[in-house]
């Protein structure tokens, strides 16, 4: 597993003491405004282990964010390979989701260009997608800032969200391997 760093961020493998903290954000609705409802704690510790072996065996995944000065646990970042049917499938995402004390520090746009450069780099990537609700436009400023681009003909009707709910319809963003090394 790697373990991947910037000037004030360490992604890295989950611990037992991420459970608590990661449960709160999870039922937070405010973090969870741009999902169809808050986690259980069940479902937040399914997550994390699912998100271990991953971290273990292939060396990337959804990594636990740590604040590097003070080892405070704020979220994680990282990829992921989508299980659901989408025209752009398959392929590999990146994501992030950071508890709401940690929103406005540039944290999620830190730790998501040091995951595409593993992206790009060692795991040899070609593209990474993102995509999230059409309403979550923190999100998707994010996006743009690492470089990403809106592919409006790819926005679709999210299969694992009710039909007719109003989180229902995602933005699809886009960045390929030239795009990135434009950026860098």
């Amino acid at each position: 597993m790697t373990d991947l760093t910037t000037d004030r961020l360490l992604l890295r493998q989950w611990r037992d003491s991420d459970r608590e903290p990661f449960a709160t954000l999870n039922a937070d609705p405010a973090v969870m405004e741009h999902f169809p409802a808050p986690q259980t704690r069940e479902q937040s510790d399914a997550l994390i282990d699912l998100n271990i072996p991953h971290l273990d065996g292939r060396g990337w995944g959804l990594w636990a964010l740590e604040v590097k000065d003070t080892g405070e646990f704020i979220g994680f970042t990282g990829l992921n390979v989508p299980t659901f049917d989408a025209p752009f499938l398959p392929g590999v995402e990146i994501g992030w989701r950071l508890s709401k004390g940690a929103w406005g520090n540039g944290y999620a746009t830190e730790a998501a260009r040091a995951a595409l450069a593993y992206a790009f780099g060692p795991v040899g990537l070609d593209e990474i997608v993102s995509f999230t609700a059409t309403t979550n436009l923190p999100s998707q400023r994010v996006m743009q800032r690492i470089g990403m681009v809106h592919d409006e003909a790819g926005d679709f009707d999210h299969p694992r969200v009710e039909e007719g709910h109003s989180l229902r319809r995602h933005v699809l963003y886009r960045i390929d391997r030239a795009q990135w090394e434009s950026t860098k």
